[in-house]
Formats: C-alpha cells, structure tokens, sequence
C-alpha cells in the first residue's frame, strides 16, 4: 500500500489543496524563477493568496530556492515554503510536458511541479504534506497519470484516487 497524505498522519492531502483551479496543464517557462512567479500569481488570481502577499510569498519561494533546488528527480519539482503571515495553506500544480530547467538533482527538467506556501505557525504540518507529497510523486505510474491528463479535473481525480488507496 501506498502511503497517505490525508491530514492528521502526513499533512495536508494534495488533493485538498489543489481543485481545478488552481491546475495548469499545458505550463510553460524559460527557467524555475519564471515558474515560480507564474504559480504564485495564478494563486493571487484565483484569490489563494492575498494579492498584498504576493511579495512575501513570492519572497518566501525564492529564497527557499535558493537555500538549494527543490528540483527532484524523475521529472519532479515542489518549490515550497513556510510564510509567515499566510493565513492557510496554499498551492497550485503544474503539468509541463516540455519541461521546465528546475536544477533537479538528476539533470532532467521538471514536467510535473507541485508549489505548496504554508503559514509558518505550521512547521510540522509543512514538513509532513512535502514528505507525502514527493512520496505520491515518485509512483513512475502516478507521474504518467498526471502528465497523461487531459483535463484539470483528471489531475484531481489522479490524486484523489491515489490518496484513498493510502488511506
């Protein structure tokens, strides 16, 4: 059995925080930077965050970046941090079929990019939603789902699938 990621054992489930909305199928961007800046204002847009936090967010995002790449292996990215001020948890998924450069440890360009802003009251919570999150991401099975969806809402499905199996 796969492991979960619903609240209370591993964090926030991704599905709880990613709805149609806040999915872009089709992304695309010169470098992690511009997709990290892409992602966070599709989240002010969607009313995800505070148009007066896109800064400290976006702030937040950048300097974890540069602490070391959130780049994974297998075609994973999950630019993420803590924000002090945030009132609840955010994110927004991004499926890149040409590949975003991220600096992942394997070389490859990110194709599937997972960005999570959590309130920094939430450290554990943080630390557990990152750790399900890039455990559900390194299913190859789970990554082919995702790059194969057609749709938001098959993205959702994808994970929500997923997550009950762990459940």
């Amino acid at each position: 059995m796969r492991p979960s990621t619903k609240k209370g054992t591993t964090g926030i489930r991704l599905s709880t925080l990613l709805n149609e909305d806040v999915i872009l199928l089709g992304f695309e961007a010169a470098d992690k930077w511009q997709a990290i800046e892409r992602l966070v204002d599709h989240l002010v847009a969607r009313g995800r965050v505070k148009a007066e936090q896109r800064r400290v967010v976006l702030d937040a995002l950048v300097a974890r970046e540069n602490i070391a790449s959130t780049g994974m292996e297998h075609g994973v990215a999950i630019p993420h941090a803590q924000v002090e001020g945030l009132e609840e948890a955010a994110g927004a998924f991004a499926v890149a079929p040409k590949g975003v450069p991220f600096g992942s440890a394997d070389g490859r360009p990110a194709l599937l990019i997972a960005l999570l802003v959590i309130p920094r009251r939430s450290i554990k919570q943080h630390i557990r939603t990152l750790a399900g999150i890039a455990r559900l991401l390194n299913y190859e099975d789970m990554r082919a789902a995702l790059l194969g969806a057609r749709a938001p809402k098959d993205v959702v499905a994808v994970l929500q699938a997923e997550e009950e199996k762990g459940a």
